[in-house]
């Protein structure tokens, strides 16, 4: 690991490459700075990048011979190994191999030649972020038109040399031939081959018909599958470098706020190893009131912060709980003047509820949830020999923290460099790289020496970006044949796009922004006449905390909300939960779809609806006692790239402890074209088991400013024990492919909902659903 660290000093230079103009930081903008970056064909790749996760010590894969650089995203080399280099966080979810097959089929490369990097930051890469669903979707075009320009200019090549027509001649696994001659991209690459494209000749480029791909949606295996069952992959946890000392972090009364009023380490200086406290300085205003513990070991330093005593001064939110938290959002709610008015083909519902033969209302909540990701939070940073500071850590957003970490140091941009490792569990957490301040700003008071702070998992869970607890209120309007003729949804929660990176959200059709990341999944795709979603920012949670993402954010408790709420509206007008939903699925109007991400549009959310019901076998009689399906059908992450996604969740419910014993859970997907086959089955797998996890077993609540549950005694996940059997399908299908880390998620916790009322009878519109509110509802 040192010999990386060294080695990965030489990569200053690519801070001073921009081959991508700057660009604004907009909703769905990242494609914008990603194609630029993949139109500047014939430029050298510049910088050393960071990690190749197939190999043991981290080090990158250096070509041989001449390189061929037909675009900054991959390398060809005189022996034909193909280097793809990934802007994307490897998180266990195989994205550098879903990403370098898109590059590898257009390429028309072998399998066993391709090797993938994942990058360091540069300002070239455009922004770096992992989340949302995107890397698949957005990478699509991006690699598939770099993977034309090689494989167009290798053909090229190849008939140049032979004096023949380009189009007599055809590229397969690495070679060119025009049916009598033949040579290999290693050959040519050997000759020194050199082709830039213009951006219009780049966009002209023929693809390869769907037909043709051979390694999009076949089996393959994982090009870093081996280090990471082996134990030799490389995580944050795992930087080392000489000279560095240890610090772990005591977090003050308040994430907001704190200041301190005096240190005492007297009673640490008796402990081995301790070195000294400091007091954080922090001009980025990341960790007010932030104190650090050196050692020269880890538990060194945590033992000595056991001793220190700090006195703080809290924040003036150090006495808030979650109840006032919600009390707030229902006292927004009530003020029709606060919160963003989404887009929809009609938003004003007055006329439908004045003229309404009857109206149905209820109101759900959802209380705060961490993100206990396997590896807890650390970061290594230190200024190197030539003055730039180099920052250690596994993140999902480089491009957010850069900015914020050049506050914190005080330096230039160009002066700090995120080092690439790969991440022991992300779910959102990472998103949000605040964890490296503290550590920054202790090197910085040392003086550029190396620090590597890491969290205890209580101060983890302390310190912790959680999801918002929420409260949602839903109305519906009927007619006096009980057509549904108009819909209200009000959403208040803490919002984590307005408290970090504000500049991320659109603005409502009343001119008033609004967190997409709080309110995906309310601007449904079901027919409901006037449809008026109100998204309102609670400023009480996010003055108290951090509000952050986490793994399908917003939608996990607005399609909670809205599944129900569909459930529960067919039972009050007496139809099937399933023919009233499919009833409202019509594409029409803004539910009609459009291309290229959601053409189809509500039909293709029909189409899964009924196909999981068909595989559950749905509305089947012979279940024993107290045993239902329920179904649920959501989309994801957002109208503008829908995932459609059906549920159904079989349980049990135990009327005497209020147990529940899901037994097993069905899901179809459509996704448009599914480039990973097994990457995407794990990440559905892994996705509704967070689901069911959330509806029933995690949640924490707020007491006096903090989280109460800080470690896994009483904040409790789902176990292994608990797992029940899935049946997975994805939908064939040859339109753009779209995203697969958060869908799943969504859709478990309101079939559960469904299925506790279709086997007792009993509603419950909270989350998480414990034994007690299920003995509660059941006494009613």
């Amino acid at each position: 690991m040192a010999n990386l660290l060294s080695r990965l000093r030489d990569s200053n230079a690519a801070q001073s490459e921009n081959n991508t103009a700057g660009s604004d930081l907009s909703r769905r903008g990242f494609l914008v700075a990603a194609t630029a970056a993949g139109a500047a064909f014939g430029f050298p790749l510049a910088g050393y990048a960071a990690m190749d996760p197939a190999a043991a010590d981290g080090v990158p894969v250096s070509p041989t011979g001449e390189t061929f650089e037909p675009s900054m995203w991959y390398w060809i080399d005189s022996d034909g190994i193909v280097n793809v280099n990934i802007i994307r966080a490897e998180m266990g979810q195989h994205v550098g191999t879903a990403i370098a097959r898109i590059l590898a089929d257009e390429l028309e490369v072998a399998w066993e030649n391709v090797r993938i990097t994942h990058v360091d930051t540069a300002e070239k890469w455009g922004t770096m972020v992992t989340g949302g669903s995107w890397s698949i979707w957005q990478s699509w075009p991006v690699y598939r038109k770099a993977g034309a320009a090689g494989r167009t200019a290798l053909i090229e090549a190849a008939a140049e040399m032979w004096g023949v027509d380009p189009s007599t001649c055809q590229a397969r696994n690495g070679t060119v031939t025009d049916g009598t001659n033949e040579v290999t991209y290693a050959a040519l690459v050997a000759e020194g081959l050199q082709r830039s494209f213009t951006e219009d000749e780049l966009n002209a480029l023929p693809l390869k018909p769907h037909e043709e791909l051979r390694l999009v949606g076949k089996d393959v295996t994982a090009l870093d599958i081996d280090t990471k069952t082996n134990g030799q992959a490389i995580y944050g946890l795992d930087a080392s470098v000489d000279g560095m000392v240890y610090a772990v972090p005591m977090i003050p009364p308040t994430r907001l706020g704190s200041s301190v009023i005096s240190v005492d380490d007297s009673s640490a200086q008796d402990v081995k190893g301790y070195l000294q406290t400091l007091t954080l300085n922090d001009p980025s205003g990341t960790v007010p009131g932030w104190v650090v513990v050196l050692g020269d070991s880890l538990m060194a330093a945590k033992r000595a912060s056991e001793r220190v005593v700090v006195e703080w001064q809290a924040g003036e939110n150090a006495g808030v709980n979650e109840d006032d938290i919600n009390a707030r959002s229902r006292e927004l709610i009530a003020d029709d003047s606060y919160g963003s008015i989404l887009p929809a083909d009609n938003t004003d519902t007055s006329a439908a509820f004045s003229d309404a033969a009857d109206v149905f209302e209820a109101e759900y909540t959802t209380q705060t949830v961490l993100h206990f990701q396997l590896e807890p939070a650390n970061a290594t940073v230190f200024q190197n020999e030539d003055g730039i500071w180099e920052i250690h850590t596994g993140n999902q957003w480089q491009s957010l923290i850069l900015p914020t970490l050049s506050a914190a140091l005080e330096a230039p941009a160009d002066q700090i460099v995120m080092r690439t490792y790969m991440l022991g569990g992300g779910f959102g957490r990472r998103l949000n790289g605040d964890y490296a301040i503290p550590a920054a700003l202790a090197s910085k008071a040392l003086g550029g020496k190396p620090v590597k702070l890491m969290f205890m998992r209580e101060d983890d869970a302390k310190f912790d970006s959680p999801r918002s607890p929420s409260v949602q209120q839903l109305r519906m309007a009927f007619d006096g044949e009980n057509a549904v003729t108009g819909m209200d949804h009000n959403a208040a929660a803490g919002w984590p796009t307005q408290v970090m990176v504000p500049s991320f959200m659109p603005k409502g059709v009343n001119d008033e922004p609004y967190d997409p990341f709080a309110i995906d999944g309310a601007d449904h795709w079901y027919n409901v006449g006037a449809h008026r979603v109100r998204a309102i920012s609670n400023d009480l949670a996010n003055a108290t905390f951090r509000p952050g993402w986490l793994r399908s954010v917003g939608p996990g408790w607005t399609n909670f909300a809205v599944e129900s709420f569909m459930d529960e509206a067919a039972h009050k007008v007496g139809m099937d939960p399933l023919d009233f939903r499919l009833g409202q699925l019509t594409a029409t109007g803004m539910n009609a779809g459009s291309a290229p991400n959601a053409v189809g549009g509500a039909s293709r959310q029909a189409n899964v609806l009924q196909r999981v019901a068909d595989m559950a076998n749905y509305g089947r009689t012979d279940l024993p006692a107290d045993t239902a399906i329920g179904i649920a059908t959501t989309f994801g992450q957002s109208r503008s790239m829908p995932t459609w996604v059906g549920g159904a969740v079989q349980l049990h419910v135990n009327r005497d402890t209020g147990y529940i014993d899901v037994q097993k859970m069905w899901l179809s997907f459509d996704c448009g074209t599914v480039v990973d086959p097994d990457g995407a089955l794990a990440q559905c797998q892994g996705a509704a088991l967070w689901g069911l996890s959330m509806a029933l077993y995690e949640g924490t609540r707020f007491e006096d400013g903090n989280v109460v549950d800080r470690n896994l005694g009483t904040y409790t996940p789902l176990r292994m024990i608990d797992t029940p059997e899935m049946e997975i399908e994805f939908v064939e299908s040859t339109e753009v492919p779209v995203g697969l880390g958060e869908p799943g998620t969504t859709v478990i916790a309101p079939a559960i909902a469904n299925a506790i009322y279709n086997a007792v009878g009993s509603r419950i519109r909270s989350l998480p659903i414990t034994p007690d509110d299920v003995l509660a509802s059941l006494a009613q």
